[in-house]
């Protein structure tokens, strides 16, 4: 059976995105690119390479917060910077996310052009399609320009039972008021 063809229903599109464009997880026998070593920072996110490592309590279903208050990409029109607070919430499968290669991973982001909702959903779609956890959601607070703050949310699918989820913690943009 094929990856995608394991996949839910509600995520085989998603995965499917990621399977074409290329990005397959590295196979669990291959140590970790960043951990305790020294990395530099990917010129692209198409060149970051996310490890993963055995989830340490599989079987438990539980929540894992990434948040990036001080998140950037380009503007694909104008070429300026972009800035968001991500909350990446996700209840781990069979791996987690090495912590160290998802920081360089988003901060390969800040040379690569892409539109708020592109940018969101492809971070939490790579995720779901290379770590294959339980449930992922992100959320994404971009910084107005030209006036109007956009925030991007998405997720693989609905939330497991019984999963604690606490609210993302970030507040409404509100300006100077």
């Amino acid at each position: 059976m094929t990856e995608l063809a394991a996949a839910k229903p509600a995520v085989r599109a998603d995965l499917a995105a990621g399977v074409l464009s290329g990005h397959h997880p590295r196979p669990m026998t291959d140590a970790p690119r960043h951990l305790g070593q020294q990395s530099s920072l990917p010129a692209s996110p198409e060149e970051a390479v996310l490890d993963y490592v055995p989830n340490p309590r599989a079987g438990t279903l539980y929540l894992v917060r990434f948040a990036a208050p001080e998140f950037t990409s380009l503007c694909p029109v104008t070429g300026q910077p972009d800035f968001a607070h991500l909350v990446i919430d996700y209840a781990p499968g069979e791996t987690i996310v090495e912590s160290k290669s998802l920081k360089l991973f988003l901060g390969s982001f800040r040379n690569h052009c892409g539109f708020h909702e592109d940018v969101t959903v492809g971070i939490g779609q790579r995720l779901v399609a290379e770590m294959r956890p339980q449930w992922l959601r992100i959320g994404g607070y971009w910084y107005p320009r030209g006036g109007i703050p956009i925030d991007v949310f998405w997720q693989s699918e609905p939330p497991p039972g019984g999963l604690w989820l606490p609210d993302q913690g970030v507040a409404p943009y509100r300006g100077r008021g």
